[in-house]
């Protein structure tokens, strides 16, 4: 049976306008509310606003509007079934045969920076999922659209069936809209779980299944991914994504987005292993990140926060590496890079990744799951000036390079050392059982590379428990440190430094990688 009468109620406007004057074309009768109903007004479109057809008003700020028995009968009877048609002629509903809604944006709201709990609240939508649940209940006759992607795939198949829509297709939507409805309530849930007054309780997550990875940490390790990876992360050319490669591309992504200089980062195993940095060309920023470790970019991931020029492609293009991430990628630096097939390139969509960026980290634990924070925010760097601790403060150039070693060590698996300049790394020091160790390694590391630490600056991710780990640095030619302080041995650390004339900083905030 050809579709009537429409009901349109949504936040997301895209292709509104369009799809409702293809249903007007088709001689569907629509029904709408509030903002929905000014815009298809304003579009020149007959419609007709939900009270009216109710013949109940809006209450309650629009808290009620579709709440209502001829809304939800419309929408439920069965258009076979002898009672269910008499009852709704006694009782003057009409059938709704299509409905078009797309929720509050909750999950929109409640990602911005200081929202608070009152207006989370206001943007849990009731009536939307219900009338998308009772749609979705009577598919069989009932058409329910809640993404605009599929507005065409509608009006398509009513033109190819005399106005109506196959049952195929009605079931298909019906299966989305449950699923569009179970992750917006568990969205509502886990908020108010963690914020307000809630008990946190309990954590529920509803994903879609977004691909098969091509294995774990070992090829006989099957590991599927779920969610939305591939909006924020395309992959151009290579093979097929691992566990590892998601892992070394959410490090990378997540050490690179730190820096709003242009900027360079080669990671092996999530670690950094060479940062730098230039203002005018990324070749040089390639090489101050190279130059820390020449050894470390074989098979490893490097990261860039501009788009990938031709000169830096043809430069690493020398190099055999694993995956490529930039926000861009210049045709000509693509022309050279496809020469090599499976070399994994991956365009980083920086507005969705700053989306997801402050989600928590989600970890299996034996038995269920933790969920921490994420540390999205570089803290400690506020008024450095102040938390000198030092006799001697550090000069400017050391102010720049604390900066800049402060940013990468807290990407850097913990003991975490990085000794710096003011846009390069010089030599870093990661996951040692003892923070001087990784200390020494830094030392070393950076030898190895035939670098000077003369006037560098150490960061350590974490306290430094003893003065030997300052000595190794004191010894290898570092004039400047940083770190967040809050041993109780903070006074004979600080006495070391004030021996040797270097400078300190003691941020009062950690950033500890596990």
């Amino acid at each position: 049976m050809a579709i009537q009468r429409a009901l349109l109620s949504v936040s997301d406007k895209s292709g509104l306008t369009e799809f409702a004057q293809g249903l007007h074309d088709q001689g569907v009768e629509l029904l709408s509310t509030g903002g929905t109903s000014k815009a298809l007004r304003e579009a020149g479109l007959p419609v007709i606003d939900v009270s009216e057809h109710t013949g109940a008003p809006e209450l309650f700020e629009g808290r009620v509007k579709t709440l209502h028995p001829v809304v939800h009968g419309g929408l439920l009877y069965k258009r076979d079934d002898e009672l269910h048609l008499k009852q709704a002629a006694d009782n003057n509903i009409p059938p709704i045969d299509l409905v078009v809604v797309n929720l509050y944006p909750f999950e929109e709201t409640v990602a911005k920076e200081g929202v608070k709990l009152e207006e989370a609240i206001e943007n849990i939508d009731i009536g939307g999922p219900s009338m998308l649940r009772s749609a979705a209940k009577n598919y069989k006759s009932v058409t329910v659209v809640t993404d605009p992607a599929d507005y065409s795939r509608v009006l398509s198949e009513m033109k190819e069936n005399e106005g109506d829509t196959s049952f195929k297709l009605r079931e298909e939507l019906s299966v989305k809209v449950f699923l569009r409805t179970s992750t917006y309530d568990t969205a509502i849930t886990n908020y108010l779980s963690q914020a307000g007054e809630g008990t946190r309780a309990q954590y529920t997550a509803s994903l879609p299944l977004e691909r098969e990875l091509r294995y774990g940490d070992n090829p006989h390790q099957a590991t599927t991914l779920y969610g939305n990876f591939g909006d924020i992360f395309s992959q151009l050319q290579g093979k097929e994504l691992s566990y590892t490669n998601i892992l070394d591309i959410e490090a990378a992504s997540d050490l690179i987005t730190d820096f709003k200089r242009p900027t360079v980062g080669i990671l092996k195993h999530t670690n950094p292993c060479g940062v730098g940095q230039h203002d005018d060309d990324l070749r040089e920023a390639w090489q101050r990140a190279f130059e820390t470790d020449t050894q470390a970019p074989f098979g490893g991931v490097i990261v860039v926060n501009r788009p990938l020029t031709e000169g830096l492609a043809r430069i690493i293009s020398t190099i055999f590496t694993d995956v490529i991430i930039a926000p861009g990628f210049e045709p000509e630096a693509r022309a050279i890079l496809q020469k090599k097939k499976n070399l994994r390139l991956i365009k980083l969509n920086v507005d969705a990744w700053e989306g997801v960026r402050k989600d928590p980290v989600i970890r299996s634990a034996p038995g269920g799951l933790m969920i921490m924070g994420r540390d999205h925010t570089t803290l400690g760097l506020d008024n450095l000036e102040s938390k000198v601790v030092t006799k001697r403060p550090p000069s400017e150039d050391e102010m720049r390079a604390m900066r800049f070693g402060w940013k990468v060590v807290k990407h850097v698996k913990s003991n975490a050392i990085v000794y710096s300049g003011a846009d390069r790394t010089l030599g870093i020091g990661a996951g040692q059982m003892s923070r001087v160790d990784s200390s020494r390694i830094a030392v070393w590391k950076a030898n190895e590379a035939n670098l000077s630490l003369k006037g560098s600056v150490m960061a350590s991710d974490a306290m430094l428990p003893f003065a030997d780990g300052l000595d190794a640095a004191i010894a290898a030619g570092a004039t400047a440190c940083i770190q967040p302080g809050g041993s109780i041995r903070d006074e004979e650390v600080i006495a070391a430094a004030d021996a040797a004339g270097i400078a300190m900083i003691f941020t009062g905030n950690r950033h500890f990688r596990h």
